[in-house]
């Protein structure tokens, strides 16, 4: 356990090819979720738990990326001359929220190779990872749990959410064991997207994790396993099974999550969010409900 601050290290050098052609000169995570991209709602998270330093690990094609967080002098200076200081405030804010910085993946390798480039950067202590296909609603929080849940006991943490038994294919699937802690499991084994037969439970791995240093050595060594990259679930499981270390402990979460990640998910999760914004909801709800009745 250590007492450093917290960073946080978001994964996105992914191609998005179930967004072609969108991606195709766009990065996936860039893609707007109501009037902001997806990647800015993760960095928020971080950031609202307490973090404020972040790598985002980047592919080809991911100079959008930067360009969102870094500062854009004539846009500002154009709309303070319009003096439409609520466009300003907003346009401002991406370059304000942390201390980011980029770091090339190369070669797309898997998800275990893309945490593996944080490590120069991460050093010896804990870190974050977020992927940008779970968006996680700020009412529901789940990463300062997670945080408070590796400070306690110094494993590493994984989210887990109940997903219907026929969809555990599409996740990695834990096996767990109770703890005395509410909505806290010990995880014994992962299985990264198991049939619906061979999966331990109906827990599924989803998009958050706090991990201690040690996760690098085991990543070195890491074959490549399901679909030929480095699994990030074969290192955790790797971890999980030995008996003389601090294991892997799951947070269950019951909250609202959105799925970004699936075509039809993240129009979902852009219905869903725009319609509990104060600015747009009220206008919004009696639409849907006019539209539906057309169905």
């Amino acid at each position: 356990m250590s007492s450093k601050p917290f960073k946080a290290v978001i994964p996105a050098a992914g191609l998005g090819t179930r967004f072609l052609p969108a991606t195709k000169a766009m990065p996936k995570e860039m893609l707007p979720v109501v009037d902001k991209p997806a990647i800015q709602y993760v960095v928020e998270e971080a950031t609202q738990s307490g973090i404020e330093d972040i790598l985002i690990i980047i592919g080809r094609n991911k100079n959008n990326l930067s360009n969102h967080f870094d500062s854009v002098p004539e846009l500002e200076s154009n709309l303070l001359k319009k003096g439409d200081r609520q466009r300003l405030q907003k346009v401002q804010e991406s370059t304000d929220l942390a201390d980011i910085h980029f770091v090339r993946q190369g070669e797309p390798k898997g998800l275990g190779h893309a945490v593996l480039r944080a490590r120069s950067h991460v050093g010896d202590s804990p870190f974050a990872v977020l992927l940008g296909d779970d968006l996680i609603d700020e009412r529901d929080p789940l990463l300062t749990t997670m945080l408070a849940e590796h400070e306690r006991t110094g494993a590493a943490i994984i989210a887990l959410l109940e997903v219907d038994p026929d969809h555990i294919h599409m996740y990695g699937a834990a096996a767990v064991e109770p703890t005395d802690a509410e909505g806290v499991v010990r995880v014994s084994a992962l299985v990264e997207k198991p049939a619906k037969e061979d999966a331990p439970s109906n827990l599924a791995v989803i998009g958050r994790y706090v991990l201690p240093p040690s996760i690098f050595e085991i990543l070195e060594r890491t074959e490549p396993g399901k679909g030929g990259e480095i699994q990030l679930t074969d290192a955790l499981q790797e971890m999980a099974a030995d008996p003389d270390g601090p294991g892997v402990y799951g947070v269950v979460f019951r909250g609202r999550r959105y799925d970004t990640g699936d075509r039809l998910d993240y129009i979902k999760a852009i219905v869903q969010l725009a319609a509990d914004r104060e600015d747009l909801g009220p206008d919004l709800r009696p639409w849907f409900k006019e539209f539906a009745a057309t169905l």
